[in-house]
């Protein structure tokens, strides 16, 4: 089932073959840098599993990103809950094979997720927790229109809070 549609991409829930596809991704150092360490076999099957329970209880998750050209899953973006200081709020993240760098198909994705997130579901706020030394994450953040909010230390370190609101429509402001 395509949720979110694009120029080049679409996004859908992931499927029962896209182990292997996600777990290239996941399993790979220089793609995982950021993370306290490339995902196993098991982390990447447990991350497969904790999205197909967000689609059932929060409605979202993070999803497959496809090449619309090749039906080829190319990575992963969605929303996703996270707790920031005791409060819940929602993230969007984004991982991409890194043969497909430099494309602007993190951008293309975030913003699709971006709107899907204000338009559709009614969100007022959306954040990306972003490494400070992660430049590619900091650039997709910026090119969606999110901002620094803040610093927060989460997931056992520091992180840059970016944060994006809904754009006022005009007929809001009559």
């Amino acid at each position: 089932m395509v949720v979110i549609e694009t120029d080049r991409l679409y996004l859908r829930c992931y499927k029962e073959n896209d182990f292997e596809g996600l777990h290239a991704i996941f399993s790979d150092p220089e793609t995982m840098a950021n993370y306290p360490a490339p995902f196993t076999v098991q982390e990447t099957q447990n991350w497969i599993k904790r999205n197909e329970a967000r689609y059932k209880n929060d409605g979202f998750g993070l999803w497959g990103v496809c090449l619309k050209a090749t039906d080829e899953l190319i990575g992963d973006c969605g929303l996703v809950k996270q707790t920031i200081d005791g409060t819940i709020e929602v993230e969007i993240g984004y991982h991409i094979n890194k043969k497909y760098w430099s494309n602007g198909f993190a951008s293309e994705a975030a913003m699709a997720c971006k709107q899907y997130g204000f338009h559709h579901l009614g969100l007022q706020k959306l954040i990306s927790i972003i490494d400070p030394n992660n430049l590619a994450s900091i650039r997709v953040a910026e090119k969606i229109g999110f901002a620094k909010e803040r610093e927060a230390f989460i997931f056992n370190k520091n992180h840059t809070i970016y944060a994006g609101f809904p754009t006022l429509m005009a007929s809001n402001l009559t």
